[in-house]
């Protein structure tokens, strides 16, 4: 847990109300962002959707196979976790 309060002095680019000044150029941001987006894009244009398709089906026929983490990975990717499907189910019944 932080304890101290930010520096109001103006040292850390903030105001007297701890707010960032105005002109604070920010951090330095992600360095592979960048990189990671045009990996990204790249898989993108070379993955098809009947890739996804093929795939998927080849996840689906190793988990009906007892291939116990591709089963995993397929209801998990389906229903996802059983915390979030119970939680959606809770706020579908309180809409």
């Amino acid at each position: 847990m932080i304890t101290t309060a930010p520096s109001l002095n103006g040292v850390n680019g903030r105001n007297s109300n701890g707010r960032f000044a105005q002109g604070n150029p920010g951090g330095p941001g992600n360095p592979h962002a960048k990189q990671i987006g045009m990996l990204r894009s790249a898989l993108l244009e070379a993955v098809t959707p009947d890739d996804v398709k093929s795939i998927a089906s080849k996840m689906v026929e190793m988990a009906k196979g007892g291939d116990i983490p591709a089963a995993r990975e397929v209801l998990l990717r389906v229903l996802g976790r059983p915390q979030e499907a119970d939680l959606i189910e809770r706020l579908e019944k309180i809409e």
